[in-house]
């Protein structure tokens, strides 16, 4: 049992490997900048309009962010399990809102976001552990 199955190919074969598990991320990671939007940009610029003014303005972000979820999500199905294209999710929705929460709507850093970080990467070992063992 090899421990780390994709290594063991070569350089071409494991770029076909890896090709989904990028597209997958690269998608990931840039929907989850809209959504992260989507979700929390309007309580700093639009508090002081009526909350269907910020439904409004979150759908229409939540539209780009669906252009780009959909596509990962059916390539990422492609190479993964389901709870492991979930916790992936996960994953990268913390390293987007942490810096959204911190840079963006300008909120102190406290050891919470440690603390989840830590849960976070946990359930990561924990779903892709078999990928990792090579089982």
């Amino acid at each position: 049992m090899q421990v780390f199955p994709l290594l063991a190919k070569t350089p071409l074969s494991l770029g076909r490997a890896l090709k989904p598990y990028l597209i997958t991320v690269s998608l990931l990671l840039c929907s989850n900048v809209f959504m992260t939007f989507a979700w929390y940009a309007h309580l700093k610029n639009m508090s002081a309009k009526p909350w269907i003014i910020a439904v409004f303005a979150s759908w229409g972000l939540a539209f780009f962010e669906y252009l780009l979820q959909v596509p990962a999500n059916r390539t990422g199905i492609t190479v993964m399990q389901l709870g492991q294209l979930k916790i992936l999710q996960e994953v990268i929705t913390l390293a987007i809102f942490v810096p959204f929460s911190l840079f963006y709507m300008k909120q102190k850093l406290s050891l919470d976001y440690l603390w989840a970080s830590i849960c976070i990467a946990a359930a990561a070992y924990f779903i892709f552990r078999r990928n990792l063992s090579g089982g």
